[in-house]
């Protein structure tokens, strides 16, 4: 598969500093999640002509250089059905064709195959090669080679983060594309200790509210060791997010904003 990472800079707290844009085939392929207009992003368009565009999930930090490259290469606009609202909202475009789970998408000398991997975002795809001995996909926000991935606020659910993790590890990838840093060469590792990670977040949270902290706000203060100095309302959300899957497992309380054993 002949895939161009293009990393884009960005103001915005995202992994990295930048997110990822990938060109993937020679010619009449498709771009996928250009962050905003570049030089770099304009070279790559013009040597690999791509016919379409597509985004892994319609965050701001993923979706906005669409509108522009979308008028200025007369691209296809791809989106994922059920949430075309959304991807207007987010990108000022109306789709041109929306594509569902398992639906093939023409790359030019190849074809990707969109994967539904709901978690970090309700609309997230992730995309694979069919076929051949390369088992690459381009994950998104799904995976990253180092740190974690946040999973929280409105669009968060840590149940379905967590079954994308386990749904990839199962297909036994040879290559990750990562919507934020590098390309992932040893996903089965990269993989397992997302996974742990997260487990060993959730057994902390738990700890946190068997011991008594109820709120929040308390719990991230037994839960985490390390400096939140910027990030603490987002490891808020990640708390929350964690509460509301083990809510749902029965394994805490959480109602109204406070948690307790069960």
């Amino acid at each position: 598969m002949h895939v161009r990472r293009v990393p884009i800079d960005l103001e915005a707290p995202v992994p990295t500093g930048s997110t990822n844009a990938y060109v993937v085939g020679r010619r009449d392929g498709v771009l996928v999640d250009p962050a905003r207009r570049t030089d770099a992003l304009d070279g790559a368009i013009e040597a690999r002509a791509p016919a379409r565009v597509l985004v892994t999930h319609a965050h701001a930090d993923h979706v906005g250089g669409v509108a522009d490259y979308a008028a200025e290469y007369d691209l296809t606009v791809l989106a994922r059905t059920g949430y075309g609202k959304r991807f207007e909202r987010a990108t000022g475009v109306t789709p041109d064709r929306m594509i569902s789970d398992g639906d093939v998408v023409d790359a030019g000398t190849h074809t990707l195959r969109a994967i539904s991997m709901p978690g970090h975002a309700p609309d997230h795809l992730a995309l694979a090669v069919p076929g051949g001995a390369e088992r690459s996909l381009l994950t998104g926000d799904i995976a990253i080679a180092e740190g974690s991935v946040f999973v929280g606020g409105e669009d968060g659910d840590m149940r379905g983060y967590l079954t994308a993790l386990r749904r990839l590890l199962a297909r036994s990838p040879d290559r990750l594309y990562p919507g934020h840093g590098p390309t992932i060469e040893e996903p089965a590792t990269v993989l397992a200790r997302l996974i742990a990670h997260r487990i060993d977040r959730e057994r902390r949270i738990e700890r946190a509210v068997r011991a008594g902290a109820s709120t929040p706000e308390q719990i991230v203060e037994r839960a985490y060791e390390k400096s939140l100095d910027g990030v603490r309302d987002l490891a808020r959300k990640t708390v929350i997010a964690h509460l509301e899957k083990l809510a749902v497992e029965g394994r805490v309380v959480w109602s109204d904003g406070t948690a307790r054993p069960r």
